[in-house]
């Protein structure tokens, strides 16, 4: 939403550039992306971070197999996260860009005749004439966050021991490693009720009846 509203005020065509910019990472193969996360964090010194440590004289540093505690979480596990950070921003920017674009001139003018500044128009008029994106889109990043699959088969393969293991990456090595199809049916009808029970929540949490 930030971002968004960053872009919004923006010539059209710096709007449309940066939307399409942000845009970029969801049309990109995510095993490529991967890929690409892979090598940077690679533990040899080619890979890019561990080689631009190198110059300082650190490293090489074992981002992707390194078990150790960070922040109550391996350092592979937030490698992981890591590897995310350009593509979650990619669909809600969009969204929101798209719901600011519809937000009636008269609304923002009537909350400036009240003598209210940019950080008041964008609490009292911007959150929350956009609650209906914020609720879609909490839950599609809601359940993106539970399926998350393919960094971990590319990027660590669960490893190292299971501290990069995923709900979904579990289902796949129950039901295609292991060939227990069963298991994996009731680990996948478990996700489905644990992710339909956090949308039911997110729903009625930030459900709205403001119109425009």
């Amino acid at each position: 939403m930030v971002l968004a509203s960053l872009i919004h005020p923006l010539p059209p065509v710096f709007r449309t550039f940066f939307r399409a910019a942000y845009y970029l990472p969801a049309v990109t193969s995510a095993v490529f992306i991967a890929l690409v996360w892979k090598w940077l964090l690679n533990a040899n010194p080619w890979g890019l971070f561990n080689y631009l440590l190198g110059l300082v004289g650190v490293g090489p540093l074992r981002f992707l197999s390194d078990p150790s505690s960070f922040l109550g979480s391996s350092v592979a596990l937030w490698s992981v996260i890591l590897s995310s950070v350009l593509t979650v921003p990619a669909v809600g920017v969009v969204l929101y860009s798209a719901a600011l674009a519809a937000i009636p001139r008269e609304l923002y003018e009537a909350a400036e005749s009240e003598g209210a500044g940019p950080w008041a128009k964008f609490r009292y008029v911007t959150v929350p004439l956009l609650k209906p994106i914020t609720l879609y889109v909490a839950i599609i990043y809601t359940i993106a966050a539970f399926e998350v699959f393919e960094r971990v088969y590319v990027m660590t393969g669960g490893g190292p021991g299971y501290t990069t293991h995923t709900i979904v990456y579990s289902i796949w090595r129950t039901g295609f490693k292991f060939g227990e199809y069963g298991a994996a049916s009731a680990q996948a009808f478990l996700l489905f009720l644990v992710i339909a029970t956090v949308s039911i929540v997110q729903f009625r949490a930030l459900r709205t009846d403001v119109e425009y």
